[in-house]
């Protein structure tokens, strides 16, 4: 059993908990339930494309970084002029929480990724509910089926969705599915070695009615200028910002950095 398999089999059960203690309803009825979301897709075409994430830990570094409040990171993103905020809100192998999302919402004016390992629709509701703009869907993990109903689902409640491949054959059973976004994952989620040629290698395979999305494994710009050539518009960035004292100021360099070679 890889590590991807445990994570979703302990995803399963974690949600089952959550359903039987917090009904659709409360969801439906929370504040910010039926607040409109910005378009992360549509951020990403007009800014920076820097999408930068909040990590305290993986299973592939352990800790990287688990002193500061997501708080004044996703304010230091913002400030930076990151085009959107990816937080994980995994516990158990991520250190993330909901809580990171709703404090996020609280801190910063521009689309939220929920990075998550969703599995099924009410992880979509709670995403709304806590105030995200944007989910995820691995391929990797879901069936052409599934990963149609789910981003169905965050597509009818105004959210974008962001649809993660690896390779050729998770592309292909990608291609149907309502999505907003394509992100290639340049790490292998059961080596955890990582490659951006895996990028350039599926860029041209990618449809261009999709915004294409870099992630994983990008530490400069001239990888990101390289990647533009490829059409990628999107770059998500975490373990280089989060690695850091201030991964505000550090993204803001970045990007700074960034615009003097565009």
């Amino acid at each position: 059993m890889n590590i991807l398999d445990k994570i979703i089999a302990d995803k399963f059960k974690e949600v089952e908990l959550k359903k039987a203690l917090i009904p659709v309803s409360q969801l439906e009825n929370s504040v910010l339930f039926g607040r409109n979301c910005i378009s992360l897709a549509d951020n990403l075409k007009t800014g920076s494309g820097i999408i930068a994430e909040h990590k305290r830990r993986s299973p592939s570094k352990s800790v990287i970084n688990q002193s500061l409040n997501v708080q004044d990171v996703t304010s230091g993103y913002e400030n930076a002029g990151a085009s959107g905020i990816s937080v994980l809100t995994d516990g158990k192998y991520f250190g993330g929480s909901l809580e990171d999302l709703l404090y996020t919402r609280a801190s910063v004016n521009i689309p939220i990724l929920r990075k998550e390992f969703m599995i099924e629709e009410y992880q979509i509701l709670e995403a709304k509910a806590y105030g995200a703009d944007a989910i995820l869907l691995i391929a990797a993990v879901l069936t052409e089926k599934q990963l149609t109903y789910l981003a169905d689902s965050a597509k009818k409640l105004g959210m974008d969705v962001l649809l993660e491949i690896h390779n050729e054959e998770e592309l292909q059973k990608s291609l149907k599915v309502n999505a907003d976004m394509i992100g290639v994952n340049n790490r292998n989620l059961k080596t955890f070695e990582v490659d951006i040629a895996n990028s350039k290698k599926l860029s041209g395979l990618i449809p261009n009615d999709f915004v294409k999305v870099s992630e994983s494994g990008i530490s400069n710009t001239e990888a990101i200028a390289d990647l533009k050539k490829y059409g990628f518009e999107g770059f998500l960035i975490g373990e280089n910002f989060m690695k850091t004292n201030d991964p505000g100021k550090s993204a803001k360099e970045f990007i700074t950095q960034l615009k003097s070679i565009a």
